[in-house]
């Protein structure tokens, strides 16, 4: 019934924030085309520290970054232009295409005085006609995401499609990203549409097949299974999969069906053909010092 289950590790993303990085996981590098997973928080920051969480701007290429928040608030500014505050419920939906970059700036006068911030952050994969596509974002506020309650669920629909349900949220191939919410005891079920499936448990503790499975897990089910997750406690989840693409490389922030192209990426934010983002240009992430190769062992830190 279940492929493997992925314990999160710690990852830094900047000195003083940890997350727990859920994907990409050396025996299951990707479900559906999701290639990437962190869960940042939750974290409080003092006003003296909060900046110093900032992502500086850095580049992506072959991907769609996808950030969506429990609490707290993030300005993302990106090479476009785009200068956008996500706030919890929304979609931040950058695909990079050939090749953007953005930063991610803790600027919220709720955060400086000390708030909570969490979110989960996902990469999704292109397909192979998309990878040097042009670059474009959007966000999509709460309200244009369904939602579908029951006695004992809550559940919005981020992206894709699930359970009869279909988001507003455009992408690229067939998949579906879901915030769940279950009271103790609920009683819950995977979508049928698709052949890959993942459920990473936020908090809380759900049981399958008489075994209990705590936060910080991702559960990848084999397909074509079935299950039935009950809910030991008040629980978080967020289910995602999809169809497979294919194998893809991945090195530090950049994602590609071929080697060659990492490569060139890396050159061309060396260079500096990547632009920066024209409101945030003053500073920048350096391409890091590693002569691995793309997917040959642990990879230098993604940045989100």
């Amino acid at each position: 019934m279940l492929d493997i289950v992925i314990q999160s590790r710690k990852a830094a993303i900047v000195p003083g924030f940890e997350v727990k990085r859920i994907l990409p996981y050396q025996l299951r590098r990707m479900v559906g085309p999701f290639i990437f997973m962190d869960h940042g928080g939750p974290v409080n920051m003092p006003a003296a520290t909060a900046t110093n969480l900032d992502v500086l701007p850095h580049p992506h290429i072959g991907l769609s970054t996808v950030s969506y928040l429990f609490s707290g608030n993030v300005t993302h500014r990106d090479s476009l232009g785009v200068e956008q505050v996500i706030k919890p419920g929304e979609v931040n939906w950058m695909t990079a295409g050939r090749g953007i970059a953005h930063s991610e700036r803790f600027e919220d006068p709720a955060m400086l005085a000390g708030g909570e911030l969490e979110m989960i952050q996902t990469w999704v994969a292109l397909p192979e006609k998309d990878e040097e596509g042009e670059p474009s974002f959007k966000n999509y506020t709460a309200g244009q995401l369904p939602v579908f309650t029951d006695p004992g669920i809550w559940m919005r629909l981020i992206a894709g499609d699930a359970y009869g349900l279909k988001s507003n949220v455009h992408t690229t191939s067939p998949l579906f990203y879901l915030h769940v919410v279950l009271d103790n005891g609920a009683r819950f079920g995977l979508p049928q549409e698709h052949s890959e499936r993942g459920v990473y448990i936020v908090r809380g503790s759900v049981e399958v097949n008489g075994i209990t499975y705590t936060a910080g897990k991702l559960l990848v089910f084999t397909k074509g299974a079935d299950p039935v997750m009950i809910a030991m406690e008040k629980t978080t989840l967020m289910m995602l999969g999809g169809e497979h693409l294919g194998e893809r490389y991945i090195w530090w922030n950049f994602v590609s069906s071929r080697k060659e192209r990492i490569e060139q990426a890396k050159e061309d934010w060396k260079q500096g053909r990547i632009h920066l983002p024209p409101t945030d240009n003053e500073e920048f992430v350096p391409l890091p010092k590693d002569n691995s190769r793309p997917a040959g062992g642990p990879p230098p830190e993604a940045l989100s």
